[in-house]
């Protein structure tokens, strides 16, 4: 596994970039860095924006192939607040299942803008059965079985994220 390390002089350089775009009245989001949590995943801050609010979450990123093979498997718990981020370089038809995971999850698919494309609630414990994005998206945002009615999230809703910030225009 591989983790980027930030350096002081890139902290400084963020926060300089703050500066400027608040002076040239633009907004920007500055996402705190990354920290590594006890299953050894890096851990980052997202917002879901929903009708009922802005909703933090800290989400461990599966950005290796052996992260995203095991992502929330043989969890008992985990807190409407936390939950996996499944991120790919490009958006792709994306396919997941419930394989040795003891809890129901809310699998959240995001679109390369941060939109919510779909959300299938509730997934099945244990079960091997193969659940689809239904188009192609860049994210899989995992989260506890019941979470997105409780957040009030819905397709259509955004997701804040560095992930998915638009990229410079030239």
């Amino acid at each position: 596994m591989t983790r980027r390390i930030r350096s002081r002089g890139a902290a400084v350089g963020a926060a300089l970039l703050a500066v400027a775009a608040a002076g040239a009245g633009a907004a920007i989001v500055l996402w705190p860095a990354a920290r590594t949590t006890a299953t050894g995943a890096e851990a980052q801050r997202l917002e879901l924006v929903t009708a009922t609010g802005v909703h933090p979450l800290e989400v461990e990123i599966a950005t290796t192939p052996e992260r995203q093979a095991l992502g929330l498997m043989y969890r008992t718990s985990l807190p409407d607040s936390k939950g996996m981020l499944f991120p790919h370089k490009e958006p792709r038809e994306l396919t997941m299942w419930m394989r040795n995971t003891y809890i129901p999850l809310d699998m959240v698919f995001i679109l390369r803008d941060g939109t919510v494309h779909r959300i299938e609630a509730r997934t099945e414990p244990l079960s091997e059965h193969i659940i689809s994005s239904d188009g192609p998206v860049l994210a899989v945002l995992e989260i506890a079985g019941g979470a997105a009615e409780r957040l009030g999230l819905k397709p259509g809703d955004k997701v804040r994220h560095a992930l998915f910030e638009a990229p410079p225009s030239n």
